[in-house]
């Protein structure tokens, strides 16, 4: 670590010039002692280092004094400020080193580079949840990371969506997949690719058996698989409704990945229909969010399942409070 830490502050100097010794402190998240010791360190190892006293002091390198690594584009220099606003790298435990490693490339780069990776970091912002997914509970990736990376059987007990009690799986790890901010083990389970969605593994165990993965297989195909089965699953229970044209724009936007077609202008002006597909009778309820902004127009089992919801929820509000 310490080694790691002399070379972060090395580095950073000859970025920045001069720099106060708290804000270095601040930046490699030690004491300021710690900083002049680490100036000291480097000093005894031949580094030309000097700290300046004062009001405009800081800690500086001598002028002319540089470890060049270049060859990097200005376009790559970018892009990898870019990933660094991914978010991925807290759930690995990686944000320590990504911030590391972000410092040791910026001091690599040529000079006329510098600005436009600085700035793209500041610019760019990406986040991968999806709107109003609620709060995702922590999920601890550690067992699941050491298995990919050594290459080491998983014994898993999964919670399935819908079940209460969770179930015991053996399976060939290819590797981790975050997709629209939820982390999801991919494997095979018996030679056949299975998806796993970390927040509902109650408990990991890397075995001594080396994984069995099928001859060829990349994570990337075992992925792709799986999210064509996921996609192109048949949901089979369709639904017909009428969405007002004011409500339109936030009906596309939180139910689109159910359409099954493109609106439809019904020719009274202020409704349009659109035609969904959901897996069961029981799902047509997330529609009672929308209000008077949708109806259902067919099927009957879909109007009366709505009938039912509205009836149990003012049966709850008809009785007295805590009734």
């Amino acid at each position: 670590m310490k080694s790691d830490r002399l070379l972060s502050v090395l580095l950073l100097l000859q970025t920045r010039g001069r720099v106060p010794a708290r804000e270095l402190a601040e930046r490699l998240e030690v004491s300021v002692r710690t900083v002049y010791r680490d100036v000291e360190a480097l000093s005894a190892a031949g580094v030309p280092v000097y700290a300046e006293r004062g009001r405009h002091g800081g800690i500086a390198l001598l002028a002319g004094f540089r470890t060049d690594v270049t060859g990097l584009t200005a376009d790559e220099s970018r892009a990898l400020f870019v990933l660094a606003a991914q978010g991925a790298h807290a759930a690995l435990g990686l944000d320590a080193a990504l911030g590391s490693a972000l410092r040791k490339v910026m001091a690599a780069l040529p000079a006329p580079h510098r600005p436009a990776a600085e700035a793209a970091g500041r610019r760019i912002l990406v986040d991968a949840t999806r709107w109003k997914s609620g709060p995702h509970p922590p999920v601890d990736l550690g067992v699941l990371q050491d298995a990919v990376f050594a290459d080491r059987r998983l014994r898993l007990r999964y919670r399935h969506g819908g079940e209460s009690e969770p179930r015991t799986y053996t399976v060939d790890p290819y590797g981790l997949v975050a997709k629209a901010g939820v982390w999801y083990l991919v494997a095979d389970r018996r030679g056949r690719p299975r998806l796993f969605r970390a927040d509902r593994v109650r408990s990991a165990r890397s075995l001594p058996d080396p994984v069995r993965r099928r001859p060829g297989v990349e994570l990337a195909d075992a992925w792709e698989v799986l999210r064509r089965q996921v996609e192109e699953r048949p949901e089979g229970f369709e639904v017909t409704v009428r969405v007002r044209r004011a409500g339109l724009d936030m009906f596309l936007r939180l139910q689109g990945a159910s359409m099954t077609g493109r609106p439809e202008d019904d020719g009274e002006g202020e409704w349009v229909t659109v035609r969904l597909s959901y897996g069961s009778p029981r799902a047509v309820r997330q529609l009672l969010g929308f209000c008077d902004q949708v109806e259902v127009v067919s099927p009957p089992e879909a109007r009366e399942e709505l009938r039912r919801a509205l009836t149990s929820v003012a049966r709850i509000y008809d009785g007295p409070q805590g009734e």
